[in-house]
């Protein structure tokens, strides 16, 4: 397939219980002809799906899901007419056009009533980008639509909001029966006795059970159903042959009194017992999802619902979707600024924390980007809007946090195939640790009557086919393939929202792990250790020679002239207009200031106009610094010299030592000369310089560094760069101002910043942490676990809770990378 035919789309699902069902829908999907590759998310509950759109559409997808015994989320549905359509061609058309946005989940277009049903992700879909699709094919959307269009909502944050409360309902139902069960079974277990009668008490275990199973559970074994029918058993298909292993003896015993079949240990109330811990494991882990993922659902509610905009010369307020680029929008103190766009009247400072994590105010004026979400704090801002819809710097966010979310950790693909086999595994375990102890008993029951003097829920007493029942059901429920399958996708999950709200947005999960062997960074030198353009660095001679300098170069249009004018504004200096005023081509201007005759510029300019040069010392002091030196006289003397050179970013050199002491090399990586380059690695601390690299050049370098062995992450501008962010074992680019579109870098990073750099490796080196606490914990707990139930040492409770704390304990531990630090310490 092409790279132009392929579509990658994010779809969420409905139904998932384990990694197991995750497995049984990847599988599905990857068997449908068009789609190269697919990646199912049982922690953030979506599918990462590549496709050929001429092949497959998402009818095709939906029909993949639902055959694997789960389905498509709705999210949010809207109508939409659409005009000019008269065939079914055109109906497909504009289905075939809206499909291809991001967000969209579902579209149904009816020629009968020239309508289109669309389902959509709020926050990575906006209905302007609906209209803009339909246009584009050479329909229309009447004009009225954007304000009128209404929606069923339905958006994560809600789903999981009903989710959450859905489960937690089912729990308190299991538990108002399963209470009772415990106070009837704590007389018998203790003392042998059994209120109201042998008949009662076995009956009613069975009558207290059927609807904690049957009912409250439901859910849970009509999951397990669908995974028996698919041949792709899952966690729930444990719980169910558990359960209902269980009531059956309960069945059995109150059969038995009635003389229809032999007798046996009831064990219909412990059935009822571990679906409700079940359920309430089902709870806590939905709640605790709920948490990791709160950072992408606050960025899914950032954006403003109204904008104040300025049409025919009057205000009006208008919905954000309405916004065309263009428009000028009124942003008052304390107001969110609607959509990006560029200030063209007032002054302000802004904040941006949402976009990069610092809470500082950024200065705002005219001329400079603003980004969409932000909060303007203090002036009136005139703003023109330069993106709307999906191109926004906040909808680029979020769909950059969703692909992290749905790619895959190359770590996670040992536990994906364990987790395949893993259930059958479970199934085959159980029933061999059942036979096993019906063929063996001795060696079984002299196990149990070792541990019966400090474990207190073992019953040597016990009929062998009860004990080979007990072992068999705790061999069942106590194993949990979840706690794999959420080890690296819940840590991926908090991870990239973490880097998010710190503007480090990681694009390829792979970059996590890779991150940790990395032992070189290469950094280009412009724009990422400096600032890219020329400031004034030194001013040597007479106090009002920068006055000077910045009046004779106030109508110059050459950088180094705007960066003496520049610095002299800074000071806050009075700069009157020059009274005369001569450009010198490669020399320099002349002009006259307050009556006097002012030269600013090289040794030539000066020997032009018959000035002696003085000052050669520091003039040459600086130019082995590898500045521009620029001499300025006064009436015919000079009186002073101002050195300029491409300046170094505040952190740099603090950055670049906290990335040493993470056991990385820094490495320059320039265009520039060799004495250049030195002087400015020198500054910040790098031994290690690559000069004279021309842009095309940059890949080889890369490639050479590989070669020599070094696992290389380059940090670079996202354009200029690419080749050789492509060719690095991790790519981090640069964005610029709200664009962060970048598809070279594996980690973009919103601000150019090297204390950005600085983020992104702590980052990652914090979330792969985690996931490796995961998944230890995880095959260490079922490697310890399931032999310990299948000997019979663990009561199929204990075993039951056991195993809903393993999967809350990945998840809470994961949502504990909020807590990290990532920043950049200070001196």
């Amino acid at each position: 397939m092409s790279d132009e035919k392929k579509q990658k789309k994010n779809v969420p699902i409905e139904g998932m219980h384990c990694a197991s069902c995750a497995q049984a829908i990847d599988k599905s999907l990857k068997g449908v002809e068009g789609v190269e590759d697919s990646d199912v998310s049982y922690a953030t509950e979506k599918a990462s799906i590549t496709y050929d759109p001429n092949k497959v559409n998402m009818n095709d997808i939906s029909s993949a899901v639902e055959s694997a015994g789960y389905s498509v989320a709705e999210g949010e549905k809207i109508e939409m007419p659409i005009e000019g359509m008269t065939c079914a061609a055109c109906a497909k058309a504009n289905e075939k056009a809206l499909e291809k946005l991001d967000g969209v989940i579902k579209v149904n277009v009816n020629l009968a009533t020239d309508k289109a049903t669309i389902n959509y992700i709020p926050g990575e879909a906006h209905k302007r980008d609906f209209v803009e699709a339909v246009k584009k094919t050479g329909y229309s959307v009447p004009d009225d639509w954007l304000s009128e269009g209404k929606t069923e909502k339905k958006d994560k944050v809600q789903r999981d909001v009903e989710k959450v409360k859905e489960s937690k309902k089912k729990a308190l139902l299991a538990w108002g029966l399963t209470i009772p069960i415990i106070v009837w079974m704590i007389p018998e277990m203790f003392f042998g006795l059994m209120i109201g009668g042998e008949v009662a008490f076995n009956v009613g275990m069975v009558i207290l059970a059927m609807p904690i199973l049957f009912y409250a559970g439901r859910e849970t074994y009509s999951s397990a159903i669908r995974s028996f029918i698919n041949l792709s058993p899952n966690m729930d298909a444990l719980i169910m042959l558990g359960t209902l292993s269980a009531f059956s003896t309960g069945v059995v015993a109150s059969l038995h009194q009635f003389g229809y079949a032999p007798n046996i240990l009831n064990y219909g109330g412990v059935a009822g017992m571990i679906m409700a811990f079940h359920l309430t494991g089902r709870y806590i882990e939905n709640r605790a999802k709920g948490r990791a993922s709160q950072a992408i659902k606050k960025l899914m509610t950032l954006e403003a619902k109204t904008a104040r905009v300025i049409r025919d010369g009057e205000e009006q307020e208008v919905p954000v979707d309405e916004i065309e680029i263009g428009d000028l929008m009124l942003v008052r103190p304390g107001e969110k600024i609607p959509t990006d766009g560029k200030v063209i009247e007032g002054e302000s400072s802004v904040d941006e924390s949402i976009a990069t994590g610092e809470s500082m105010p950024v200065s705002k004026e005219e001329g400079d980007e603003v980004i969409g979400a932000t909060i303007n704090k203090e002036g009136s801002l005139k703003v023109e809007a330069t993106k709307v819809g999906k191109d926004t710097f906040l909808s680029q966010v979020i769909r950059m946090v969703e692909e992290a979310q749905g790619s895959r950790v190359p770590i996670q693909a040992y536990a994906d195939k364990i987790t395949t086999y893993f259930v059958p595994a479970i199934i085959t375990i159980a029933a061999g640790a059942l036979i096993s102890w019906l063929v063996f008993p001795d060696t079984f029951h002299a196990i149990i009557s070792w541990a019966d003097a400090f474990i207190p829920w073992v019953q040597p007493g016990l009929g062998m086919v009860s004990l080979a029942i007990y072992a068999a059901v705790a061999t069942l429920v106590i194993a949990c393939p979840c706690a794999l399958g959420l080890a690296t996708p819940t840590a991926l999950m908090v991870g990239s929202g973490k880097g998010a709200e710190n503007g480090v947005l990681i694009r390829r999960g792979e970059a996590i792990q890779l991150m940790k062997d990395i032992n070189t960074i290469v950094l280009d030198k412009t724009g990422t250790i400096t600032k890219g353009e020329p400031g004034v660095t030194n001013v040597v001679g007479d106090k009002e020679i920068l006055k000077y300098a910045a009046s004779a170069e106030k109508r110059s249009e050459h950088p180094l002239g705007e960066a003496i004018v520049k610095k002299a504004e800074v000071l806050k200096m009075d700069i009157p207009d020059p009274e005369k005023f001569k450009s010198v081509t490669g020399r320099g201007v002349t002009a006259t200031v307050d009556g006097n005759e002012v030269l600013v510029g090289t040794p030539e300019l000066m020997d032009e106009y018959g000035v002696q040069v003085k000052m050669k010392k520091k003039f040459t002091q600086f130019q082995e610094e590898a500045k521009t030196a620029i001499l300025v006289a006064v009436d015919g003397e000079v009186k002073g010299v101002i050195a300029i050179a491409d300046q170094l970013k505040k952190d740099s050199k603090r950055a670049i030592q906290v990335l040493r002491d993470q056991g990385l090399e820094p490495v320059m990586l320039t265009g520039d000369n060799e004495r250049t380059a030195r002087a400015i690695a020198d500054e910040v601390g790098i031994d290690r310089v690559i000069a004279n690299v021309m842009p095309d050049e940059k890949r080889s370098e890369i490639q050479k560094l590989q070669d020599e062995g070094e696992l290389v992450a380059m940090v670079g501008d996202g354009i200029n760069d690419a080749p050789a962010l492509e060719q690095a074992n991790v790519g981090i680019a640069i964005g610029t101002g709200t664009d962060i579109a970048i598809e070279s870098g594996d980690i973009v990073l919103v601000e150019g910043d090297l204390s950005a750099v600085v983020k992104a490796v702590k980052l990652s080196h914090a979330t792969f942490k985690k996931i490796r606490q995961n998944l230890i914990w995880a095959f260490a707990y079922n490697v310890v676990a399931i032999p310990i139930a299948f000997v019979g040492l663990l009561h199929p409770l204990i075993a039951e809770a056991a195993m809903a704390f393993s999967s809350v304990n990945v998840v809470t531990n994961s949502s504990r990378l909020k807590k990290a630090d990532i920043s950049m310490e200070e001196e």
